[in-house]
């Protein structure tokens, strides 16, 4: 019985090991995500396109950060035997939508930021039954799960196990004592109360343009995707 091939993503590299150690591989020269039942996908980008695709594959990440119980690159060979007998993680994406479009799809994280150093704006964070807070800031950042312990752990949100919610924490508030928060992603919006700054929509780090005072931004639980944990994956908390 044919061995079904590994689609990898990413990393040239990382597909040439793999095939040198018999591993049956597919990849696409274009970098685009091969459709395989199983994708090693290498670095958080490569994760992120994994999400952008129709197919729902069992995705293996590899050195894509502590969130989503990634593997390291030496110990990709042994990871990628070991598939039959992983566990599953689902972690859930949101979708993001502006002025009734939507405008992207997030893995890990996204951000409401003041262009301009040294320049504030006013944010507002509403659910459709509450206002959680309104605050100025350098920014928002609304993290899933598995983007966590990036960005919005550095600016003192709390690292979240898998599940349907996110942390949302403001980014350099003009406060001495902010609030951290972790909701339910059931129609969260963000939106910008104050002109003073250009404020700008990053996307998993993907800028998709400028919010502009009295605009939006709504945050909606997507498709999850379903990550492989063998023993070779890094802890999540440590």
């Amino acid at each position: 019985m044919t061995t079904p091939s590994v689609g990898v993503v990413g990393d040239e590299s990382v597909a040439e090991r793999l095939s040198d150690d018999g591993v049956a591989v597919e990849r696409h020269a274009d970098g685009t995500v091969p459709e395989t039942e199983t994708v090693v996908a290498v670095g958080q980008a490569a994760l992120s396109a994994v999400a952008d695709t129709d197919s729902d594959p069992l995705v293996l990440p590899v050195d894509a950060g502590r969130g989503v119980r990634s593997v390291a690159r030496e110990s990709i060979t042994a990871a990628v035997r070991g598939l039959d007998g992983a566990r599953t993680e689902r972690h859930y994406t949101l979708s993001i939508t502006r002025g009734g479009e939507c405008v992207g799809r997030t893995v890990w994280d996204t951000t409401l930021v003041t262009e301009d150093a040294a320049r504030i704006s006013e944010f507002a964070i509403t659910t459709p039954t509450d206002t959680i807070d309104a605050f100025r800031a350098d920014g928002v950042v609304v993290a899933t799960p598995a983007g966590s312990p990036g960005y919005a752990r550095r600016v003192g949100g709390p690292v979240l196990a898998p599940s349907p919610v996110a942390v949302v924490a403001p980014i350099a508030p003009f406060a001495t004592n902010p609030d951290h928060w972790v909701v339910p992603v059931d129609e969260l919006t963000l939106s910008v109360e104050r002109d003073e700054a250009t404020v700008s929509l990053l996307v998993d780090d993907d800028r998709a343009g400028t919010v502009a005072r009295g605009e939006s931004v709504t945050l909606s639980e997507s498709d999850p995707i379903r990550v492989a944990v063998v023993a070779e994956s890094r802890p999540r908390f440590a």
